[in-house]
């Protein structure tokens, strides 16, 4: 089963990884754990949720669960599922702007290995033009890119000007659907939209490919941009609408109100650049706001018309 394979990608990178509660989960921090296949969307028994917390020792984990669950955080997975692409179905700006990444741009697979060494410099500058300074490490980048090298159904693809790797991103078959991940760009070469060509043609080539469904771009990340998941929609994909559920331990769960999170917020003022505080903001944002109903939720602000941005 491609989840299995994809928890082998995670053991390798150091993460522990279970299968409870209908799906698997892998510890993305220090007892914080995600669900996966991202894409599922899964709606466990309150009773097997704490005794699974209890059991596995986790502080708090995260999945994401139908619109109409009681609980969760409104919120959305970035997806293409129509059958076909092309650039008439994309807005004016966006078809210039993949028409001049075509240009100038070569999109074509690329090793692991390359990925390892020349794709930190992407990473390094999209965090950065994310603000989310210090997210990921060299050495954990490197780690992540070489433990895909050799297991099933993990490809590499970059946009390269010149010989020079523009942007990359790594593509996994996750059951009936295709994952789209770790997406970066160099920001000295988004002038030749790099973005734009690689997102159009690995789009167009998966749909192509036998069984794909769907092609999932991403969540509705904890502690990302809106910037980052508009230029996803703007080059045709759609936020599908769920709940994404924060759950967190019996004993740690009182402790996770508006105060606490309040002071954890003005305490991340001061450390913008931690992502562990970064990320725990989230969880708890997700938290306290997802047992609020669905009416007295905000329907999360993504806005895609307007100047096209590149990054």
């Amino acid at each position: 089963m491609n989840a299995e394979i994809f928890g082998e990608w995670l053991r390798r990178r150091g993460h522990r990884v279970i299968e409870a509660c209908g799906s698997f989960w892998f510890e993305q921090a220090h007892r914080v754990f995600q669900a996966f296949p991202y894409h599922w969307l899964i709606h466990p028994e309150e009773h097997a949720l704490q005794e699974m917390l209890r059991h596995y020792g986790m502080i708090t984990a995260r999945y994401s669960t139908p619109l109409d669950a009681p609980y969760g955080l409104r919120s959305y997975h970035a997806i293409y599922e129509a059958p076909e692409y092309n650039l008439e179905m994309l807005s004016k700006w966006t078809r210039k702007n993949v028409r001049r990444g075509l240009s100038q741009c070569r999109i074509e697979p690329i090793t692991f290995e390359r990925l390892a060494t020349e794709g930190w410099l992407l990473q390094c500058d999209t965090l950065a033009r994310q603000g989310r300074y210090g997210a990921i490490t060299r050495p954990i980048w490197e780690r992540l890119a070489r433990s895909a090298a050799n297991l099933p159904g993990f490809e590499a693809w970059g946009a390269l000007v010149g010989q020079e790797l523009a942007a990359a991103v790594i593509v996994f078959p996750m059951v009936d659907a295709y994952y789209l991940l770790y997406q970066s760009s160099r920001t000295d070469l988004l002038s030749a939209r790099p973005n734009n060509a690689l997102c159009y043609v690995l789009t167009h080539d998966l749909l192509s490919r036998p069984g794909t469904r769907m092609i999932l771009y991403g969540l509705h990340s904890l502690d990302a941009p809106t910037s980052v998941d508009e230029f996803k929609f703007r080059m045709g994909y759609s936020p599908k609408p769920v709940r994404q559920r924060a759950v967190f331990h019996p004993a740690a769960a009182p402790l996770i109100n508006r105060f606490s999170h309040t002071l954890l917020r003005a305490v991340s003022g001061i450390l913008p650049y931690s992502p562990l505080l970064a990320k725990a903001e989230g969880m708890m944002r997700f938290y306290i706001q997802g047992k609020l109903t669905l009416a007295q939720q905000p329907i999360p602000g993504i806005r895609v018309e307007g100047h096209e941005r590149t990054d």
